[in-house]
């Protein structure tokens, strides 16, 4: 298996894990979507809090030029760490929601 396919895999297992923790409160649930063809994968909340209406986006990760991009991580203690424990090194991963001046000082790929 190839590296890439590899990182599709460990993506894909860790926020199906992520989208299988039920919310503790109102009536949210979490939604998937993968798209394979353009390496996207999104992790929604969706639902409503009493009279207010929830659809955002928790994790947003596109691999982009053999790297992962987390563009959005909305998670407790940050969707990379997982990614790290799985194997992804942080040469492979850039976290877009950093200001580009910033992610130089991250420890992670900074395209």
């Amino acid at each position: 298996m190839d590296k890439l396919d590899n990182y599709r895999q460990i993506i894909e297992k860790t926020l199906t894990e992520y989208a299988a923790i039920p919310y503790a409160h109102y009536n949210i649930e979490p939604k998937l979507i993968i798209s394979k063809n353009s390496n996207d994968y999104v992790l929604l909340a969706i639902g409503w809090e009493q009279d207010v209406r929830v659809h955002a986006c928790v994790v947003h990760i596109e691999i982009i030029d053999n790297k992962i991009w987390i563009q959005r991580d909305g998670t407790e203690d940050g969707i990379a760490a997982d990614l790290l424990d799985a194997g992804i090194p942080k040469s492979d991963m850039v976290l877009a929601f950093h200001l580009p001046e910033i992610r130089q000082h991250s420890g992670f790929a900074v395209c």
